[in-house]
């Protein structure tokens, strides 16, 4: 009797550990899920539409596209405004699904950043990954952020699904501009490319 106490005790302790713990355990699975490239193990453990909902007003610069559009009734003009704001194409720069990629995942639980945007490959396996550390921790709700070089903060938000269960629901990323992807140059008309050189 007193051995089966001991062992009911050990696991109510080992479940509350695992409990408070899930958060990083999620942090940890997703930045091994984004190194791999597996999709459906990133799948399961983020909230892709939430996140990209987070991102949108961090890199177009407007806040209020997190808020509900305005009534037409109550504010007919600002309705007519916000929609025709949103039916703007968007700013030049990286956008949010630019962020959601395998690569740029795994770069921005390494504290790259703003810089994530612009990450196509895995990042060198000699590079030591930093460690997360815990801004917020609650019941359902817990945020890790990894810092950088530069002192600058990629905050993580995750969220309860489930007893064991945490989804990564919203990404902070550091204050100021991202950087603009440089793009791939285009060979002109009259450019020696391809062609061979014939000696006579």
């Amino acid at each position: 009797m007193k051995l089966l106490s001991r062992l009911l005790g050990l696991a109510l302790v080992v479940a509350a550990i695992s409990f408070f713990a899930a958060p990083a355990v999620a942090f940890f699975a997703m930045r091994s899920a984004a190194e791999a490239n597996d999709v459906q193990g990133l799948a399961r453990l983020i909230d892709f539409g939430a996140v990209r909902q987070s991102l949108r007003p961090q890199l177009t610069g407007r806040p209020e596209a997190l808020q509900p559009p305005p009534s037409f009734i109550e504010d007919p003009i600002g309705a007519v405004r916000r929609r025709l704001e949103d039916a703007q194409p968007p700013a030049r720069g990286p956008q949010a699904d630019d962020y959601l990629t395998p690569a740029a995942l795994s770069a921005l639980t390494r504290g790259e950043g703003r810089l994530a945007a612009q990450r196509t490959g895995a990042a060198p396996s000699t590079a030591a990954a930093p460690w997360p550390s815990p801004v917020f921790w609650g019941v359902n709700r817990a945020r890790l952020k990894v810092t950088d070089e530069g002192g600058s903060d990629t905050i993580f938000t995750f969220e309860r699904k489930g007893p064991f269960e945490w989804k990564l629901v919203h990404i902070g990323l550091p204050e100021g501009a991202a950087p603009a992807v440089a793009a791939a140059p285009v060979p002109r008309v009259g450019d020696n490319v391809g062609r061979k050189r014939v000696t006579g």
